[in-house]
């Protein structure tokens, strides 16, 4: 029995196990019934709702209709509702629910079964074929700064689709049926006042239709205050914060305080922030404020008692009663409240753009008396007030006032005096500012008193004159026995005269002290000296353009006695202008001139080069010379001077000459050659453009033929050569040879060389006795005579002349063994020639050193027969003779017959000579 009931309670287990799964495996979950679509096309958003049993997760399927294309499908979760059984689930979808059909299918889901799918629902789109029309979608959106939004264009019937823009641009585009195409913009900024436009084109580029789309912010106000104005109601304020970028009735924002509806609120800037106020007609304690707009809503509160947020409102109905000196302030106040409340009020003053602020208080102010006003001065006031006890802000300004103070006599001039070294000056004194004059000044009066004699004179000017010159000379000589004089100005106006002003005029000018140099800083030049006891009323600083010599700009401060140190700064101060100050005492008597500097505002190069460079050769040397750079061309204190030689590419600097007086330069032991030299001054700010000068270096020989060429080009024309017949086999003694009347060559020899005179001998005329050749008859027809001499005496055998008797002398000069002299008629007295040479003794040292020549003596003739044989004529052998003249050139240097008194040579001689030494070659 035991096992019957075994096997029977197996069997039974068995069959039930059977049983249930065969249960489980024909028991699926239930077909979504009554399944509906809501759309909501502002949102996009899709709702889906259905009844399905007891399943709680679904399979959702959404498809594009026409190209059956999957939007979306997923396994979702959903609970029924409890009452109605319904199951519902929203979508949102990307693009547009208008911009194609939708096809939506649900199935129920128990783990890995499913149902079947429901039957397919379709939200039909505005692409259908019965809408033949071209559409854009989405229209007039609202969008937050940063979204992505996708827009649709639906093609109209029969046309291709070209492309979407979105402002500009061309965006990519995505098919969702015959024609429909959408596009999406991503991260979209703020749009301007009329929204951002999307337009939408046809593959001919004509325009189908386009969208606007406006991307804003949601409003974030700020800074809620509070206040009160009559003691009784209140006037709230927010700082609107940044732009929404939303406008028009429906996108803009709109406020609420204590749920009060604002539908227009006062807008007002500051700060670059834009500020809304609305009043409340009692005041509240506690206020809320809320801004909303299409994108959201934003909420502020702020709470105060009345007593701690009292702001006054602006003075009214502001007049004047207007004095020189002063002016009196009244306005009204528009509310009651404020007569008992103690205030503290602002009144702001601006004259000439220059404003000031003076501070009032009292109960119930209402006026107030400006002080330190100025005479005819135009000003513009207003007032703003606040409350004394629990001050909480300044009320708005009133309205300005404007109004000019009346006239007064004018202040004293500011006087002083200027003396010239011709005892002339002059009395100055600065015209008076607008604010010294207190009133259109109509003219001066200059008065001159001589306190000794007690005799003045008055003079009445016109407003324009402000310096008078005044002849202390004539005022001294004319009885006065003063060294000095009162001079005293007053100025004039409607209102009267000036206190008078005064200053003592020294009769005669006083050497000044010597200048020290001052540096110009910080806008002007340091001054500063010792205290002087004399100094009763102070200093007076005075300064003007060195370089100026009559009738000078001068200006001038009044120092205190207490003060040894100043900057004297002016706005005509000039660079490269260099300026005299002096520092005068200021006394009841004379002022005294204690000191005296100069400087520049700033050194500049001089603006011209040294004047008159010149240069000079003596001997190996070259001497430079040049002047004095004017004090108006130097704009700068002169260093000195920087010596170059030009080569013409380039400057090499020679020397520096640091002394700024110096005005010459020798540059020594030049060797034989051309030169060209430049010298520039020079001051701290650097050189000028230089002067330069060329010169050509020759060797002493080479400058004396250079001479004795010039000479016979000027007062010697060529004539022809000297023929003469005879063996001329050297002998020792005289040659007897007759010369020609017209031209003779004459050989002259000496035995010894004396290497001192190895050079031409140039022998000036111009001191040659008159009486030997004054009353001689003059041969216009003969040619002047050149002479010179070569002093080195050649032993060689006399070669035959060349024809050009210039040939000959170029010869003679080549050789420095043989002498040659030509010699004629003198033409007269007063010829051009050379007179004979001084004697040793009265060479000038510039003289000598261009070869140290033998004075010219008196002569003989080598016989008394040649001299009546010559018939008059100058004789040509025995003796050279100098141009002009019947004298030998070279007596015997032991000749005792000079007359005395004669052969000295004059100054013009020397100079003449020495100029000629000293020019360019011809």
């Amino acid at each position: 029995c035991i096992m019957c009931i075994y096997i029977t309670l197996n069997y039974l287990f068995l069959t039930v196990c059977l049983c249930v799964h065969v249960f489980f495996f024909f028991s699926v979950p239930t077909v979504p019934q009554q399944v509906s679509l809501s759309p909501n096309l502002e949102t996009q958003q899709l709702t889906l709702s259905w009844l399905g049993g007891e399943s709680t997760t679904f399979d959702i399927m959404i498809l594009r209709t026409e190209l059956n294309e999957t939007v979306f499908y997923e396994t979702v979760s959903v609970t029924a509702d409890k009452i109605s059984g319904q199951h519902q689930w929203n979508w949102t979808s990307v693009e547009p629910l208008e911009c194609t059909s939708l096809s939506v299918q649900i199935r129920s889901r128990d783990g890995q079964t499913t149902s079947d799918w429901s039957d397919t629902h379709i939200l039909p789109g505005m692409d259908l074929p019965s809408n033949k029309d071209s559409q854009m979608f989405p229209q007039d959106r609202v969008v937050s700064v940063g979204t992505n939004t996708t827009f649709c264009c639906i093609v109209e019937e029969g046309l291709g689709f070209g492309s979407i823009r979105y402002r500009d641009l061309v965006m990519n585009v995505t098919r969702l049926s015959r024609r429909s195409y959408a596009m999406t913009q991503i991260n979209q900024g703020p749009s301007g006042v009329t929204g951002t436009n999307v337009f939408c084109s046809s593959d001919e580029k004509t325009l189908l239709n386009g969208a606007v789309v406006f991307v804003g912010y949601p409003p974030l106000p700020s800074d809620l205050v509070c206040e009160t104005h009559d003691l009784v109601s209140a006037v709230c304020q927010w700082n609107r914060g940044r732009d929404t970028h939303l406008y028009g009735k429906k996108r803009k924002t709109y406020y609420t305080l204590n749920g009060r509806y604002f539908t227009h609120t006062h807008t007002h800037t500051f700060m670059n922030q834009k500020w809304s106020a609305c009043s409340l007609a009692q005041w509240d304690g506690n206020f809320t404020l809320v801004a909303r707009n299409l994108l959201g809503q934003y909420s502020l509160t702020d709470s105060s008692e009345l007593s701690l947020r009292v702001r006054p409102v602006a003075p009214a109905n502001l007049t004047s009663v207007v004095r020189a000196w002063n002016a009196t302030l009244l306005w009204q106040w528009k509310h009651r409240g404020y007569d008992s409340l103690a205030l503290i009020c602002q009144v702001e003053l601006t004259s000439h753009w220059h404003t000031t602020t003076r501070t009032f208080s009292g109960v119930g102010l209402r006026s107030v008396i400006v002080l330190d006003l100025r005479p005819d001065e135009d000003y513009s006031i207003k007032v703003r007030c606040g409350v004394q006890q629990n001050f909480w802000n300044w009320g708005d300004w009133s309205g300005p006032l404007a109004f000019r103070t009346s006239i007064d006599i004018p202040d004293a001039p500011d006087v002083w005096m200027w003396i010239e070294r011709d005892n002339t000056g002059r009395l100055m004194w600065k015209p008076l500012t607008h604010r010294e004059s207190h009133g259109q000044i109509t003219g001066y009066e200059v008065t001159l008193w001589s306190p000794d004699e007690n005799i003045q004179h008055t003079e009445t000017l016109p407003q324009s004159i402000c310096t008078v010159p005044i002849n202390l000379t004539h005022i001294s000589t004319t009885g006065s026995s003063s060294n000095k004089v009162i001079a005293t100005v007053i100025a004039k106006n409607a209102a009267g005269v000036s206190p008078p002003a005064s200053i003592v005029m020294p009769l005669r000018w006083t050497d000044p002290p010597a200048v020290s140099r001052t540096a110009y800083m910080d806008g002007g030049f340091p001054l500063s000296w010792q205290s002087d006891a004399n100094a009763s009323c102070g200093y007076v600083v005075e300064w003007h353009d060195a370089s100026c010599q009559q009738d000078c700009a001068v200006e001038w401060i009044k120092v205190a006695a207490e003060n040894t140190n100043i900057s004297a700064q002016s706005e005509n101060f000039q660079p490269g202008v260099r300026y005299t100050l002096s520092l005068y005492s200021c006394s009841s008597e004379v002022p005294q001139l204690l000191q005296r500097w100069e400087g520049y505002m700033e050194e500049l190069v001089p603006s011209s080069s040294v004047p008159h460079l010149s240069s000079n050769q003596q001997d190996s040397n070259i001497k430079l010379s040049w002047g004095e750079i004017p004090l108006v061309s130097r704009r700068g204190f002169l260093l000195g001077y920087h010596i170059y030689l030009n080569n013409g590419s380039q400057l090499m600097l020679l020397a520096n000459v640091s002394d700024p007086t110096s005005r010459s330069y020798t540059v020594k032991g030049l060797p034989v050659g051309s030169y060209k030299f430049t010298v520039k001054a020079y001051t701290s700010a650097g050189e000028d453009t230089g002067a330069t000068v060329s010169i050509s270096l020759e060797s002493y020989n080479n400058i004396l033929f250079s001479i004795v060429a010039r000479v016979k080009k000027a007062f010697y024309p060529d004539i022809p050569e000297p023929k003469l017949a005879g063996d001329w086999s050297r002998t020792q003694g005289p040659l007897d040879v007759k010369p020609s009347p017209h031209s003779m060559v004459h050989i002259v020899e000496e035995p010894e060389w004396d290497s001192s005179k190895e050079a031409l001998v140039v022998i000036p005329e111009e001191d040659e006795d008159e009486d030997e050749t004054g009353d001689e008859p003059v041969d216009t027809d003969e040619p002047t005579s050149l002479r010179y001499y070569n002093q080195v005496i050649d032993d060689r055998p006399i070669r035959p002349r060349f024809p050009d008797s210039s040939a000959s002398s170029a010869s003679s000069l080549d050789s420095a063994r043989t002498d040659v002299t030509y010699t004629g008629i003198q033409t007269s007295g007063n010829s051009l020639g050379y007179r004979p040479q001084m004697q040793p003794g009265s060479l000038s040292q510039d003289m000598a050193s261009f070869g140290g020549y033998q004075p010219q003596c008196s002569w003989h003739l080598d016989s008394p027969v040649e001299a009546e044989e010559s018939g008059g004529l100058a004789p040509s052998l025995g003796s050279p003779t100098s141009v002009a003249s019947t004298q030998f050139l070279l007596p015997d240097s032991g000749s005792k017959e000079q007359p005395e008194g004669k052969g000295q040579g004059s100054s013009s001689a020397t100079t003449w000579f020495h100029n000629l030494l000293s020019s360019a070659k011809p």
